[in-house]
């Protein structure tokens, strides 16, 4: 047996853990269904279609995230969801035109646009993988592709038991 100190390898090295959960934003996540406001649930009938948008009670979704979407196999025409969301613009934190998987792709698609990394720069990053929060596994191609050029080194998983993706060439 060895004698002195226990040391801690993980938490004296420079590995950076990197949690995309840590960006999850703040919100009640809310489908909405269009398909009520059509014709037996297939026509879209204009005036009805407005009188519906016009009637109907918006401010429900403060500070929601909104999908839209049609649960039946009607044509819908961009028109119909654009004026969805003129109506939802003074409520609702985001819109989008699909699911709730297609509104959560689409928010971190935005947060990792906006990140700024530069301080990982040449440094050996491990990419958190159990989340609590439904971060979609398109966020970790995503930041991949955004910590690549910049990273010395990127693990995915924990510090004890990291898989290893990508180590930068020596030059």
């Amino acid at each position: 047996m060895a004698t002195g100190e226990i040391v801690n390898r993980v938490a004296n090295s420079t590995l950076v853990t990197f949690n995309l959960e840590d960006y999850y934003p703040k919100g009640q996540r809310v489908a909405f269904d269009i398909s009520s406001w059509l014709l037996e649930g297939f026509v879209l009938r204009e005036s009805t279609f407005r009188e519906e948008a016009k009637n109907y009670d918006w401010s429900q979704y403060q500070d929601c995230y909104v999908a839209l979407h049609c649960s039946t196999d009607a044509i819908i025409p961009a028109w119909a969801y654009m004026l969805i969301a003129t109506y939802l613009q003074p409520y609702a934190k985001k819109t989008v035109t699909g699911s709730l998987d297609d509104l959560e792709n689409i928010l971190y698609t935005e947060i990792i646009q906006q990140m700024d990394l530069s301080e990982l720069e040449d440094k050996p990053v491990i990419i958190k993988g159990c989340a609590n929060k439904p971060v979609p596994k398109n966020a970790y191609l995503l930041l991949i592709s955004k910590l690549q050029p910049i990273a010395k080194s990127i693990m995915y998983g924990e510090a004890c038991s990291s898989v290893p993706l990508y180590k930068k060439p020596k030059n």
